[in-house]
């Protein structure tokens, strides 16, 4: 019976432990990195983390959303040649973006230079 105890209860930290990392009501201001905050807030706990398909796209390669609250957020955009992080992102522009018929028109319209992300 001992066994099956640790045993549970070891099921259930291997659980947690993936189920994403820090909560994202608790993540840093501040981060070391460009890499490590895409890490960061791609691993955290978020109310929506949702992505939309971009293969119609003739040079977005995929595009993340992450909000705490279903206001605002983080929306991550990968192209060929990097990713962008922008902070504060309302979730009416990521809904915008994701129903748009063109995702570069739309990110350069609405979102690049009018949201910010500072390390």
């Amino acid at each position: 019976m001992k066994n099956f105890k640790f045993l549970c209860v070891g099921f259930l930290i291997s659980v947690f432990s993936c189920l994403g990392g820090t909560d994202c009501e608790n993540l840093p201001s501040h981060y070391k990195s460009f890499n490590s905050a895409i890490q960061t807030i791609r691993a955290a706990s978020f109310k929506i983390k949702e992505s939309v398909n971009t293969s119609k796209s003739s040079w977005v390669r995929g595009a993340f959303y992450y909000s705490c609250d279903g206001i605002t957020g983080f929306f991550i955009l990968e192209t060929d040649k990097q990713s962008y992080l922008y902070k504060g992102v309302p979730i009416e522009i990521w809904g915008g973006f994701k129903n748009a018929d063109s995702f570069g028109r739309f990110y350069d319209y609405n979102i690049k230079g009018r949201y910010q992300f500072e390390l």
